[in-house]
């Protein structure tokens, strides 16, 4: 008896063509733009890409998914195929110095918070301009999530300190051969970190917030406290417009940057 091959990766290619439609037109007007592909597959998004992009460089773990590829596009010279794993990947080495990309592609769900990061800091150093990206649903919904709900997190500050970010639509198993046992959901980056505005650097305030968000289940000045923050220095620091019982989840951008300048300002 015949067994459908699996994929070498555990892969759910998208076989919905109006869901590829609508992801590659995401990114809008490409046609002045290089665009990183991360993910390729079969090529699905990739051909509508190839069409609308003036650069295509499609990232591919598998090697025979990669030659097929190659061969697919081997007369489009605009289109490039790399074989390698995007967190080792030197975007920057892909693109002329001072030339910015958008990014696009199919988030494997074990590695996308480390991907996000990847691209975060991308942005930060000005390559990435912006990125749609599909992920597991519940990963979405963090990303996306308010201060004051259940799903906002430290990734939902992370993600919103570095980029605006846009739902754009669900999709179920189904439109995926092999269907996933989860939903998918598309979004949209702007990239456009907000360190300067708030006056905090990028990297203390990145550990800051992992700080806050260590247990959150506990306040924001008991996870200070756990993390060598004396009483006395939280007690003058601490700003009057943060309630002292307050959680992490509670917080906006706004109030967690203001604790963050607080604190700094106690310590010099």
């Amino acid at each position: 008896m015949s067994q459908k091959r699996k994929p070498k990766f555990g892969q759910n290619f998208l076989i919905d063509a109006n869901a590829c439609t609508a992801i590659a037109d995401a990114l809008g007007d490409i046609s002045d733009r290089t665009v990183i592909e991360i993910g390729p597959g079969h090529g699905a998004i990739t051909s509508l890409l190839a069409a609308k992009a003036k650069r295509l460089i499609a990232l591919e773990l598998d090697h025979s998914l990669a030659a097929e590829l190659t061969f697919k596009f081997r007369e489009q010279p605009h289109v490039e195929i790399i074989i390698g794993d995007v967190l080792e990947c030197d975007f920057a080495s892909l693109v002329p110095s001072g030339e910015t990309v958008d990014v696009i592609g199919n988030l494997p769900y074990y590695i996308t918070s480390d991907i996000l990061l990847k691209l975060f800091a991308a942005g930060r150093s000005g390559l990435l301009n912006r990125a749609v990206l599909m992920m597991q649903r519940e990963v979405a919904d963090r990303i996306a999530a308010s201060p004051g709900v259940k799903d906002y997190g430290l990734l939902s500050a992370t993600a919103q300190m570095n980029a605006t970010v846009d739902n754009l639509f669900t999709l179920p198993p189904g439109a995926f051969n092999p269907p996933p046992d989860v939903y998918s959901t598309v979004i949209r980056l702007h990239l456009a970190p907000r360190f300067a505005e708030f006056s905090v650097d990028p990297t203390g305030f990145d550990t800051f917030l992992k700080l806050l968000f260590a247990q959150k289940r506990k306040t924001l000045h008991n996870n200070l406290r756990a993390a060598g923050f004396d009483s006395a220095r939280l007690a003058s620091a601490w700003p009057e417009t943060i309630p002292l019982q307050a959680r992490a989840e509670s917080l906006n951008l706004e109030a967690m940057t203001e604790l963050y300048r607080a604190l700094k300002t106690a310590e010099s």
